[in-house]
């Protein structure tokens, strides 16, 4: 079954350096550090962690908005808790063979991870044909083409930037107003 979403996958840049010049167990730190904050904002923006790639994830998400929102609030975070790290990420956005019930094969899948192993330390790659996702509070800056290993042709790309307006998105407040709990 062939299903639209959003693709993010985000890596701590120079983990494995980092490693070696601290040691495991300082490198253990950070990268529980950095699940905890990427499990706070998935949790806030209602995205879900497809999968752990050692220093990095994979995110799947129905709403495009909230997934670049994901991306660029995980970004924000960590750029002080993951320090020496930095953040880098990939997202695209298109339909994608739904696999054994929890797992995604795709040209937006493969596009996400590509963007995300082009990006250097605190850069956020988008697709251009992708612009109309974006949340307010987040703009784009245009990167060029690039050419993508296992893709037919150049890709315009654009780098992110910004932070996305909070949006309150819980319901609940309203709850306690009505009877019988008033």
């Amino acid at each position: 079954m062939r299903v639209p979403r959003t693709f993010v996958f985000v890596d701590l840049s120079g983990f494995t350096n980092y490693t070696a010049a601290f040691g495991d167990d300082a490198a253990g730190r950070i990268l529980s550090t950095f699940r905890t904050i990427v499990r706070e904002v998935a949790s806030e923006r209602g995205v879900r962690i497809a999968k752990w790639l050692g220093d990095g994830c994979m995110v799947v998400s129905v709403d495009p908005a909230q997934a670049v929102a994901f991306t660029m609030e995980l970004a924000h975070r960590a750029t002080s808790v993951c320090a020496p790290l930095t953040l880098r990420a990939g997202i695209a956005t298109g339909k994608a063979l739904l696999f054994e019930g929890d797992d995604h094969i795709g040209s937006a899948v493969n596009m996400a991870a590509r963007l995300c192993d082009l990006a250097k330390g605190h850069e956020v790659l988008m697709p251009t044909m992708h612009l109309d996702i974006l949340p307010e509070g987040v703009t784009a800056t245009p990167r060029g083409e690039v050419e993508l290993r296992g893709f037919p042709g150049p890709v315009e790309v654009v780098q992110l930037s910004g932070l996305p307006v909070p949006v309150d998105r819980h319901d609940t407040g309203e709850l306690w107003t009505r009877t019988p709990f008033i």
